[in-house]
């Protein structure tokens, strides 16, 4: 099974929901390398000063913006962490939308969100509830180290979270010239119209996301096998797999902190003050802070083993 990007919570009013984000996109992409033609040696990119021609090591580059031409302001990590919201590992909802009103322009990617174990019961709640309300909450999450706004919604079984533009990214269509006077004016006939829309209907049929194939890239790779067959090297790149962190769950009263957030009629999430947590956090035996800082140091222990001196490789 896939590893979640993270462990955290998902927050509407005074409700948290312990949730693991997944990927709910696969890309299939071919990817190609450039080799120098009379040899074949791939080509590698270099990091090179633009005024000395020497070339820059990783550690020695730093972030920075363009603020006028040749003019730069130099960024540390630590200033693009902070512009990042404090709510790492949550996806706190703002409010509640209709989802028909939300343009398709603005869906970017889709991510899907698991329920933590024991936390099935608020999940299925706000599945269910979205589904019987057509409402989509409107969140924001922080991945990796970019804060995005998304939209949670249901789709059969699972809560979707689906990454939002922001309306400054999507192009308004009043910019362009289009033809937006009635049909009429475009000596389109009654009967055109109505020989049209009986050839959509002829031609209409159930969506079967499973009918349609990347025909290109199915041509293309039968292209890449037989290149292999008459001549030709392959090469495997190995990917470090990111290590997921695991996320606690709590057991919530669910009708006492709807009926509370809805007399508070506040969109806050139970961070710090909800009696749930603080009695769970009394009830929490003491001899658990001991066994954190023992796997925190096989944690590091496993980490510095498999550190190797790093091989500089072409490309």
């Amino acid at each position: 099974m896939a590893r979640p990007i993270w462990t955290g919570t998902l927050s509407f009013g005074l409700l948290n929901v312990p949730i693991r984000l997944m990927s709910g996109e696969r890309r299939n992409d071919l990817h190609f390398r450039m080799l120098d033609q009379r040899n074949n040696t791939p080509v590698r990119y270099e990091r090179v000063n633009a005024e000395t021609g020497e070339e820059v090591p990783w550690k020695e580059i730093v972030k920075a913006f363009e603020y006028q031409k040749g003019s730069y302001v130099v960024l540390e990590e630590e200033d693009i962490r902070n512009a990042a919201s404090d709510a790492h590992e949550t996806v706190e909802i703002d409010t509640f939308v209709d989802g028909k009103d939300i343009s398709p322009a603005y869906y970017e990617k889709p991510y899907v969100l698991l329920p933590a174990k024991k936390a099935e019961k608020g999940y299925v709640l706000l599945r269910e509830t979205l589904k019987k309300t057509g409402k989509v909450g409107i969140a924001r999450v922080v991945i990796r180290t970019k804060e995005y706004l998304a939209a949670v919604m249901p789709q059969d079984d699972a809560l979707i979270l689906n990454l939002l533009r922001y309306k400054a990214e999507v192009v308004d269509v009043s910019d362009f010239e289009l033809p937006a006077k009635s049909a009429s004016e475009y000596r389109i006939s009654p009967r055109e119209m109505e020989m049209a829309t009986d050839l959509i209907e002829s031609m209409s049929g159930k969506w079967k996301p499973e009918d349609y194939h990347d025909e290109f890239r199915a041509k293309l790779r039968d292209a890449i096998e037989k290149r292999l067959k008459s001549k030709g090297v392959t090469a495997t790149v190995e990917e470090e797999e990111r290590t997921p962190e695991n996320a606690t769950t709590n057991v919530v009263d669910f009708m006492a902190l709807l009926k509370k957030s809805i007399g508070a009629k506040t969109r806050t999430p139970a961070a710090k003050d909800t009696p749930t947590r603080k009695t769970a956090a009394k009830k929490a035996p003491a001899k658990k802070a001991p066994a954190k800082k023992t796997s925190a140091k096989k944690a590091t222990k496993k980490t510095a083993s498999r550190k190797a001196p790093a091989k500089r490789r072409a490309g």
